[in-house]
């Protein structure tokens, strides 16, 4: 029985593995991103102290920077592997929570739509999580020096780290208050183990700071990082008086947008452990409420914040749907029939939403889908209500229970697919504010091209960055001679020049120019059309767009007609994807 609980445990492995690391490096860094990616490639250069607060993330991916190469996969690579073993943790607190809970969580957690996009994401948030999660159950183990590592880890994670400590501190002091004496603040150590734990904390305490200090200067190489931690904690602090301009409702769709499985399960989940007076279900009810509230109310916020909130509801939710796996004592043809109209019913209700957001733009339309869209679930609702008074209340949970489990969990992997960033080229996903980069890998394709037929390199021409501010502009051009310049010199004649949209017209005369477009943010304001991002996640666009210069005598007469034909078609092809 263990080893079959194992593989599967292997197999919520390989499928949390899968949404995060498949096509991990195909989408460009988006600004964000970059900025720490390249704090990583100059750690890896040893050319830049370290700055930011990002010190853990940053170190760990100098790394692999530095035994291989600099690329998006690798940027990413911490991130997705923390967000890939976090699913293993249920296997170490399943005595708490029962095997087959345990087990619910980890194929739920490999699927989270909110940890699958965190997890994608150039950063340490992903890290401080997971290391955070472990911290708390070696704790929980006894395993005070495993407990002192992944705790020092999660402090070098970035501001995340303090967000997710506030929130756990604020919920130990509620829960003291709220929750009955026996079931706060006892020991969960072994039986019969007497050790004082003021001295576990001792112990944990200095496997903490020894990996602060080893992990946190790259094993002194990089003394920086310790200045980088302390500056992770005024980032956040500072972050309680900067607005991100990530509006409240945007955070509260995002909640329903995402985490309608976690939401219904987990409130059921919540309502369950009040009536019986659970106090682990409790404990995760004050976590997920405190969660909720700090996300909202930080004026930085991100959709991104709400993994702090979503996770207890997971647990939640596991809890909840483990007792309706089974088969009913009687009327098991019933419960089935019941399980049909639900699926039924919701495919419906999902069908008209889907029309909705996909049928052109018609008020009669929209809202005739609408309303049987809501006529669907209130028939659903009924038909539940009448089964368990006329009929039998287990038929009808049962039965209601798999169906609604069965569609949100398809609903939940398809929104994890989309969070991945690669249903659609198109995709507007609300985990970052960051403005997508569409067009980076075909920017760099067109100046290797003109490189390579001008001087017989891809990376030899010197290219001039003027009037872009974007970090992500200089991570694609990473492995180019590339120099960001407050003024164009034309008595130098750069080669190469990059310049945003406004441009500057003396480069005309001497220069050949194609626009790209290199940002592209999404315009809430016109955002009316809510069932169409639900389906589709479209949302009307604002492009920013950039100049790539090429000097005119880099198109030479004996290279004249294959150069022009190639960037031609560079060109066209720039035009195209826009």
């Amino acid at each position: 029985m263990k080893s079959r609980l194992n593989y599967l445990y292997f197999l919520a492995f390989l499928l949390a593995a899968a949404l995060r690391f498949f096509g991990l490096g195909a989408i460009p860094l988006t600004d964000g991103e970059a900025t720490w990616a390249l704090q990583a490639l100059s750690v890896a250069q040893g050319s830049k102290p370290l700055f930011g607060g990002q010190p853990g993330y940053i170190l760990l991916t100098g790394i692999p920077f530095f035994l291989f190469e600099s690329n998006n996969f690798l940027a990413r690579f911490w991130p997705a592997l923390a967000g890939s073993f976090l699913v293993f943790a249920p296997n170490f607190i399943r005595e708490k929570l029962g095997e087959r809970t345990a087990l619910i969580l980890a194929f739920l957690l490999a699927a989270a739509p909110g940890l699958v996009a965190v997890s994608r994401q150039a950063n340490g948030t992903m890290l401080a999580l997971t290391c955070i999660v472990f911290a708390w159950i070696a704790w929980q183990k006894n395993e005070l020096k495993w407990s002192g590592i992944f705790a020092g880890i999660a402090l070098l994670g970035g501001p995340a780290v303090w967000m997710g400590l506030l929130i756990l501190g604020l919920t130990w002091a509620l829960a003291q208050n709220l929750l009955p004496a026996k079931d706060v603040g006892e020991s969960e150590a072994s039986p019969g183990d007497e050790r004082n734990r003021r001295d576990d904390l001792k112990v944990a305490a200095l496997y903490t700071g020894g990996t602060i200090l080893l992990v946190g200067t790259l094993f002194l190489l990089s003394p920086s990082g310790l200045s980088a931690w302390f500056s992770s904690l005024i980032d956040y602090l500072r972050g309680w008086r900067y607005s991100s301009g990530v509006p409240i409702l945007r955070m509260l769709g995002g909640l329903i947008a995402y985490y309608p499985f976690a939401l219904l399960f987990g409130i059921a989940g919540i309502w369950r452990g009040l009536t019986e007076r659970d106090s682990v279900s409790i404990a995760l009810s004050l976590w997920a409420a405190t969660a909720l509230i700090l996300a909202v109310i930080y004026p930085a916020r991100q959709v991104s914040d709400l993994i702090w909130a979503a996770l207890p509801l997971w647990i939640l939710s596991a809890k909840e749907i483990n007792p309706h796996l089974r088969l009913p004592a009687y009327d098991r043809n019933e419960t089935n029939g019941v399980f049909a109209l639900t699926i039924i019913l919701l495919s419906f209700a999902w069908i008209n939403l889907a029309g909705a957001g996909i049928l052109p733009g018609n008020a009669e339309i929209t809202s005739n889908r609408l309303i049987l869209l809501g006529g669907s679930v209130a028939l659903l609702i009924l038909s539940l209500a009448l089964i368990a008074f006329g009929w039998s209340l287990e038929t009808a949970t049962l039965g209601g229970t798999w169906g609604t489990a069965l569609m949100l969990a398809l609903y939940t992997l398809g929104v994890a697919w989309g969070s991945t960033g690669l249903r659609t080229p198109k995709g507007v996903e609300l985990w970052d504010s960051a403005a997508r980069v569409p067009q980076a890998g075909l920017l760099l394709e067109t100046i290797e091209q003109i490189s390579t037929w001008s001087r017989g390199d891809a990376q030899t021409l010197n290219i001039t960055v003027n009037g872009v501010n974007s970090p992500a502009l200089l991570w694609v051009l990473r492995n180019h001679n590339a120099e960001e310049k407050s003024a164009l010199d034309f008595m130098t004649s750069p080669e190469l020049v990059i310049t945003s949209e406004v441009g500057n017209p003396e480069l005309a005369s001497s220069y050949r120019g194609q626009d790209f477009v290199w940002r592209k943010n999404t315009d809430w304001t016109s955002a009316t059309n809510w069932p169409k991002w639900l389906v589709l996640r479209e949302l009307p666009q604002i492009s920013e767009r950039i100049i790539f210069w090429a000097r005119n005598d880099l198109f030479f007469d004996s290279q004249n007609q294959g150069a022009e034909a190639g960037i031609q078609d560079s060109f066209e092809d720039s035009d195209q994807q826009e």
